[in-house]
């Protein structure tokens, strides 16, 4: 096997490099002459091609999109969340940005805040008030309207303002996530009277109106971060938390800000640059360690059974260390350590081609949990410009509390820190403390807007999922580089290891019944999903050839568009 190992590397690296001269050597375009856009509902694309029809660029598309799926999906972001937002400016040498637009815990929030009686009350941080970080959307489309856009924030808000006051028809998506909240959003009559029907789930087709948020995002509009974070609006809204019991302050939003981070930025072999997530995502590290991993083994000559056993493998290892992460305005950031070639090189050689490494066997990192149902969007304009954005309120319907008066539903990113430090040693100290509640602390994240680019191509992925986001994301990556037509980047059949628990999961159907047994054989444990998971949006832009092509996940309702320029 380390022959084997050996001898692909080689032939890798002289691959890598003739690619790379063949490269530089063709005449790639420095834009593509084309719009591209993938997100999770229909309307939300409608919204981002109305934009870039008014003479928006993809930031201001972007603005369109997140404020349209905030109100077409309360299930899965909006206003009350929060989110990441990764950026190409296009240019001659592209430039790279990550807006980190993560929920922010109250300033009186401690480690011990889900504590009663010296037990963790997990539903405290769930549903209600209780469970709310300071939201971080609202901030993320001010940023993106002053900085990057070309558009007055109000004209980017148009689409979404339309849609919450006239009225968009439910889905069966919709109806399938109210189903899996519907308790705890009866248990609020604000949101039982704008997002249930006389407590029921709404009938399929039917007019769901939010006149209260079209107000807020219309204040929004005219006056920026003023109008969410100061004056009336934000009294209203700590006014509305404080009475159920919460514990946001003025000061919790005036202090609000998106953060700036540099992207995380990787080579690949034959000339491609991964651009990910950087703490406080740990998803951008999962997907860069998985794929240096995988580029040394054999993985693209080993047959499918054996290419299963080496990405689980890769995964295992991946996660195991993304438990050492936090957010890095709290906690020293070891991102350089995890991916110097000498500790991904003993990772690859720790991984036996014939067997599995049980979990207990590796050195144990930190344990967190995550909600899986956000949301995801991909962009691209007829000059180059790009964003990937991954959106949250954590769990369906977030903390399943709507402020009175005005349309906001609150996230429950609260759940995403670590509540019970004290118990965690089973998993490992250091990752649980490294994500621990602390006021004004950014909670850990899978959230993954990736971009791998070349000389010759740029590509755009991400997903919802919670903890599997980085799996789905390198399972669709491999797609790519394996020279798969696009449609299959999202369809991909999905399977996931994150360490703890000690065993792989799978989709109906994404593996039969020969492939299952072969992996038992190598000693890994498997459990089927109860349903499929995730929603991937992804584009592709071939510089070479021009062509633009995007795409969207089967499994959801969402709708992916390309657009020929605008002519004056």
């Amino acid at each position: 096997m380390r022959r084997l190992i050996r001898g692909h590397l080689l032939l890798r690296a002289m691959g890598g490099a003739l690619l790379a001269l063949c490269a530089l050597a063709s005449q790639a375009a420095s834009a593509p002459n084309q719009a591209a856009i993938a997100t999770a509902h229909p309307a939300a694309t409608v919204a981002g091609q109305e934009t870039l029809a008014l003479g928006g660029n993809a930031f201001d598309a972007a603005i369109a999109i997140s404020a349209a799926l905030a109100v077409v999906e309360p299930y899965g972001s909006g206003l009350g969340g929060g989110g990441f937002f990764l950026l190409r400016e296009a240019g001659q040498t592209p430039r790279y940005r990550f807006l980190d637009a993560r929920e922010r815990a109250p300033l009186a929030a401690h480690a011990y805040l889900y504590r009663v009686d010296g037990q963790v009350q997990r539903s405290l941080s769930l549903d209600g008030t209780l469970a709310a970080a300071i939201p971080g959307l609202p901030a993320a489309l001010v940023e993106l309207a002053e900085r990057f856009g070309q558009l007055p924030l109000r004209d980017a808000l148009a689409p979404a303002i339309r849609l919450a006051r006239s009225g968009f028809s439910v889905d069966r998506v919709y109806r399938e996530r109210a189903g899996w909240r519907l308790a705890a959003m009866r248990d609020d009559a604000e949101t039982a009277r704008l997002f249930l029907d006389q407590g029921e789930i709404p009938e399929e087709l039917a007019l769901l109106r939010q006149p209260e948020l079209a107000d807020t995002l219309e204040r929004l509009g005219e006056q920026g971060f003023a109008g969410f974070y100061q004056g009336e609006l934000a009294q209203r809204l700590v006014a509305g938390v404080r009475a159920a019991g919460g514990i946001w302050t003025l000061e919790d939003l005036a202090q609000y800000r998106v953060v700036e981070r540099q992207p995380l930025r990787v080579a690949l072999a034959e000339g491609r640059e991964l651009i990910s997530a950087p703490p406080p995502s740990a998803g951008g590290l999962a997907i860069a360690q998985s794929l240096l991993i995988l580029q040394q083994l054999p993985w693209q000559q080993s047959d499918t059974l054996q290419r299963r056993h080496l990405v689980v493998e890769s995964l295992r290892r991946a996660y195991r260390d993304r438990g050492l992460l936090g957010d890095p305005d709290f906690v020293a950031s070891p991102i350089k350590q995890l991916l110097a070639p000498a500790h991904l090189s003993h990772l690859a050689a720790s991984i036996d081609p014939y067997k599995a490494t049980p979990s207990d066997s590796l050195p144990p990192a930190g344990s967190w949990q995550e909600g899986d149902h956000t949301t995801h969007f991909t962009v691209l304009d007829a000059s180059g410009n790009a964003v990937a954005a991954t959106l949250s309120i954590n769990l369906p319907f977030g903390a399943a509390f709507t402020v009175p008066g005005t349309g906001v539903l609150l996230n429950n990113e609260m759940d995403d820190f670590a509540a019970d430090v004290q118990g965690a040693n089973a998993y490992g100290l250091a990752g649980s403390q490294a994500n621990a509640i602390a006021a004004g602390k950014r909670p850990l994240s899978s959230m993954s807007p990736t971009f791998i680019e070349s000389a010759s191509e740029f590509t755009s992925f991400g997903t919802p999922g919670g903890s599997r986001i980085p799996s789905m994301v390198l399972l669709a990556a491999l797609q790519y580089l394996d020279g798969a037509p696009i449609a299959t980047w999202p369809a991909v059949g999905r399977y996931h290891h994150q360490f703890r628990p000690d065993l792989i999961e799978y989709e109906p159907g994404s593996l039969n019944a020969e492939e299952i047994a072969g992996l038992q054989a190598l000693g890994h444990q498997l459990k089927a999903t109860t349903r499929p998971y995730g929603n991937q949006q992804v584009l592709l832009w071939e510089k070479t050839t021009g062509q633009v092509q995007a795409a969207s996940d089967p499994r959801g309702i969402g709708e992916s568009a390309i657009m020929a320029p605008i002519k004056p």
